[in-house]
Order: structure tokens, then C-alpha cells, then sequence
């Protein structure tokens, strides 16, 4: 037997190893109070963690080596899988509902959330019809369109908007890679625009949630109450932080420290220094993700690889958008860092695929670093 010696791009894995254990020490950090008080035990947060993380490196070495372009052929059947997965949630017995949505699949051993698997399905996906066709042809982005649009729907259903916007975006910028013209572009972003603030004002909780994105201290025991928290957190951290484990904010008054708003506490123990090396690393894998795309072998593979990245930038984005108070609040993962084994197996899986395609340059290509 033979062992496969990796020729790709190392700061991949290293990179995506180094966040999701860093993240575990921060989940350890911001739970371990709340997990106490809750359920007994500090480590129960980390502890499903470290399950995800253990078989995230396995799959993530795995995909590092799989023949990519033989999921080219079952494009179909993983958008199927991704959209069935979706639906599942709605499925009395199978759902878990937390704090009014229904995101998440109980496998009886554990949850699973759909969202966070199923955006990669469309990404394969889209990058496999995107290689096959002309995109610069209307007729040939209606495939890709109805699939995002039909993912998007069932994620908003859940709901999850979030992850709905970041679907949306994710699906545009591929087709705006993959060739499609300004014009088309435009009828499809300023109708997703329109709807997005649709959804907004007809929903009364989002309506609540631009109020207090606007202003915080309106509703500081409500709707203001977590953005307020977080103001805490990142403003205490000052330059150096606080120290790590020394958090304050962990300590039941941030909702959520451990997941959606965990870059808060990191903001806090690490200060603006430890938070801007967090967001380099973040930039260094997107990068590289991108270039790994330029170089390789053929148009599905820098598709793909293209897609992963935008998918780290946009929801890295938004998720330190929020929590910096940028943007108004919604609730979506670090990926990598916030809890969550959905997400983790999920990205460390994505990471394994543009690690491999980092190995599989184009030879026509100049050599150079």
C-alpha cells in the first residue's frame, strides 16, 4: 500500500486545523460557565466539538485526495439530497425547534443542521453546471437560479434568513465568476434586494431587530439587549484584551457567547490584536482558496474552490458585521469557531476539497508562489 504524498497547498489545512482547535479553546472559554449551570458539565460544548472536529480532519484528509471530477456526474443527486435535507426539518418527529425555528434534524444520537451541509450541495452543484455551460447565455443561469432560489426558500422557511442572504450572495457571485453578463446580473440582484427588504418590513421580529440594530439602547433588556453585550465585549477588550478564560460577558450576559457571538469574546479576552489576527487568518484561507482557483486544472474545479472561498468571506463578513454592530443583528456561525458540528464537519469537509484542488494545478500555468 502506497501512501499519496500531498503536493498542494499546505497553509490550507494548517490554517482551517489551527481555527477550528483555536475555536474549541474559545468555545471552552465562553460556554464552560453555562454549560456548568445548564447541564453539569463544562466541557459539554466542547465536547461535541472535538467529536465534529476529530471527524472533520478525517473526512477533510479524505476529500485531500478524492477524484473531484467525478462529482461532476452526481451533481443532480447531491442537489437533491441538499433540498430533501431542507425539507426534512419540516417533518413532525424529525424537527428540533429552538427559540421559535426550526433548523435542525434529530438523528437520535444528535442534531444535525441541514443549512449548514446543504449550501455546500449547491455549490458543487453550481459549479458543475457553471463548467458544463456558457453562462454568459440567460438561458443556460435558469438551472442555477431556480436551485438557489428553491434552497433559499426552504432555508427562509425555517426561518433562517441569515443563512438565506448568505445562500443569495454566495449564488451571485459564482455566476458573476462564471461569466454571467452585467445586465442578467442586475435583473437578478435588484429583485433579491427588493425581497430582502420585503421580508424585512413584513416580519415584524426583523422589523425589531433594525430598530435595535439602530438604535440599542431603545430596548436594552429586549430586542437591543445582545448587541449591547456585545458593545461590552469588544469595547473592555481594548487592545490586548482582557486575557484569555477572563471573559466577563460569558458569564450569562451575552446570549449565544459560544456560537453566533462568540467572535465577541474573543474581541474581549484578545483585544484588537488578537481579533485582527483571527481575521487574517480568514483572509490568508479565502486568498488561497481564490488562488488555488486561478491555477487549476480545469473550470470546475476553480469553480468550485471559488465558491468554498466566497462562501468563508461572506459569512466570516456578515458574522463579524453583526456582532461588531455593522450590520443588524441575525444569527449565523464563525465558520470554523462558533459551536456547532453541523458547521464544522461541514467546512473542514469544503477545505478538504480546495486542498486537493491546490494540488491539481494547471500544467500549462507558470510555476511561481
Amino acid at each position: 500500500m502506497t501512501i499519496k504524498k500531498y503536493k498542494g497547498d499546505i497553509l490550507i489545512p494548517i490554517i482551517s486545523i489551527f481555527l477550528a482547535l483555536f475555536g474549541i479553546v474559545m468555545i471552552y472559554s465562553a460556554s464552560s460557565y453555562g454549560a456548568e449551570l445548564t447541564y453539569g458539565d463544562a466541557f459539554f460544548y466542547v465536547k461535541k466539538q472535538a467529536i465534529s472536529f476529530v471527524a472533520g480532519v478525517i473526512v477533510m484528509l479524505g476529500l485531500g485526495f478524492f477524484e473531484l471530477n467525478k462529482l461532476i456526474k452526481f451533481r443532480y443527486p447531491i442537489l437533491i439530497v441538499s433540498l430533501v435535507l431542507l425539507a426534512l426539518v419540516f417533518v413532525p418527529g424529525l424537527s428540533v425547534s429552538n427559540y421559535g425555528a426550526t433548523r435542525w434534524i434529530n438523528l437520535g444520537f444528535t442534531t444535525m443542521q441541514p443549512s449548514e451541509v446543504s449550501k455546500f450541495g449547491f455549490i458543487i452543484y453550481a459549479a458543475a453546471e457553471m463548467a458544463a455551460h456558457d453562462m454568459s447565455k440567460t438561458k443556460n443561469v435558469i438551472p442555477v437560479f431556480i436551485a438557489g432560489g428553491a434552497m433559499c426558500a426552504l432555508i427562509l422557511l425555517e426561518p433562517n434568513m441569515s443563512i438565506t442572504m448568505c445562500v443569495g450572495l454566495v449564488m451571485i457571485i459564482m455566476l458573476f465568476i462564471g461569466g454571467m453578463k452585467i445586465k442578467a446580473l442586475a435583473m437578478l440582484a435588484i429583485p433579491a434586494a427588493i425581497g430582502v427588504v420585503l421580508m424585512i418590513v413584513l416580519e415584524p421580529y426583523r422589523m425589531d431587530r433594525l430598530m435595535a440594530f439602530l438604535d440599542p439602547w431603545a430596548s436594552p433588556k429586549d430586542e437591543g439587549y445582545q448587541l449591547i453585550q456585545s458593545y461590552y465585549a469588544l469595547g473592555s477588550g481594548g487592545l490586548f484584551g482582557v486575557g484569555l478564560f477572563n471573559s466577563r460577558q460569558k458569564y450569562l450576559f451575552l446570549p449565544f457567547s459560544e456560537s453566533d457571538f462568540i467572535f465577541s469574546i474573543i474581541g474581549e479576552e484578545l483585544g484588537l490584536v488578537g481579533s485582527a489576527f483571527i481575521i487574517i487568518l480568514f483572509v490568508i484561507l479565502v486568498v488561497r482558496g481564490a488562488r488555488a482557483a486561478l491555477r487549476a486544472e480545469n473550470k470546475f474545479y476553480a469553480y468550485l474552490s471559488s465558491g468554498i472561498a466566497v462562501l468563508i468571506a461572506v459569512q466570516t463578513a456578515i458574522n463579524i458585521a453583526v456582532v461588531s454592530g455593522s450590520i443588524p443583528p441575525t444569527g449565523l456561525p464563525l465558520p470554523f469557531m462558533s459551536a456547532g458540528g453541523s458547521s464544522l464537519l461541514a467546512y473542514m469537509a469544503a477545505m478538504g476539497i480546495v486542498m486537493n484542488i491546490s494540488a491539481r494545478r494547471n500544467p500549462l500555468l507558470p510555476v511561481f508562489r
